[in-house]
């Protein structure tokens, strides 16, 4: 069967130049973006029952813009003056640039990492280890970054602000496609929760990173794409292969 028409879960890209629509245009394709997903901020009572003080901290960690949204908006709910002295270390540049939409951006109480990857970060926090440290959390998250911490005796605390939730479909919302494509373990969850009779029969599956794949595997789905590979390390690069060869099949 030939691919013509793709949901990809997540949001439509920005840029105009997103190899999604490249794909799209070589191929014939329909790509739709829809992310299954969503993030929204705890309530200010649910943070309060964690018994965490923001202010009696020096330092926040942030992984990712929802930490900076929900932080800077929890702190605004719970009418939390953050400090001018607060530092803030950031898991990578891009990170670290949008503080701007809160706070005025300087270098000596902005960090980032190079590489995007926690562990790249510690040795910045380690020079700074007279700080206390706050992190902001989603309520999905692993103990990657509380081990590293620890394990250099980085004075802090954690404290879920934010959480993933379905991205529920609509009554009469468009579900009519020939593949979905997959970023997260919660999309899987969210598909089941949508479409609670859903029967996969031809339409293809495809997915990023081995734990969205265990979850489609686990949630007894058949898994047709699985990225990334040596071949192709972006999902885009995979989603090209993908449907060149399954169509040039379908030719036949």
């Amino acid at each position: 069967m030939k691919i013509k028409k793709v949901l990809v879960s997540q949001p439509k890209p920005t840029s105009e130049k997103s190899p999604y629509y490249d794909i799209a245009e070589k191929y014939g394709v329909k790509i739709d973006f829809r992310p299954f997903i969503k993030v929204e901020s705890i309530s200010s009572k649910e943070f309060r029952q964690q018994k965490v003080s923001i202010l009696d901290h020096t330092a926040v960690i942030f992984t990712s813009r929802h930490a900076i949204d929900h932080f800077f908006n929890l702190c605004s709910e719970l009418r939390l003056a953050i400090p001018e002295t607060m530092k803030y270390f950031c898991i990578s540049e891009t990170v670290a640039l949008y503080i701007q939409k809160y706070v005025q951006y300087r270098k000596r109480k902005v960090f980032f990492g190079a590489t995007g990857k926690i562990a790249d970060l510690i040795p910045t926090i380690v020079k700074h280890n007279s700080e206390k440290f706050f992190v902001p959390m989603s309520d999905v998250h692993n103990d990657e970054m509380k081990n590293l911490l620890d394990k250099n005796n980085i004075d802090h605390t954690e404290a879920v602000m934010y959480r993933t939730v379905s991205n529920d479909f609509q009554e009469g919302e468009e579900f009519d496609y020939d593949m979905l494509v997959f970023f997260s373990p919660s999309g899987i969850s969210s598909l089941m929760k949508n479409f609670p009779d859903f029967e996969q029969k031809d339409i293809k599956i495809g997915c990023f990173g081995p734990t969205t794949a265990k979850a489609v595997r686990d949630a007894g789905l058949r898994l047709d794409l699985e990225a990334p590979s040596v071949k192709a390390p972006s999902m885009t690069a995979a989603l090209d292969l993908f449907i060149k060869e399954t169509n040039k099949e379908g030719k036949k």
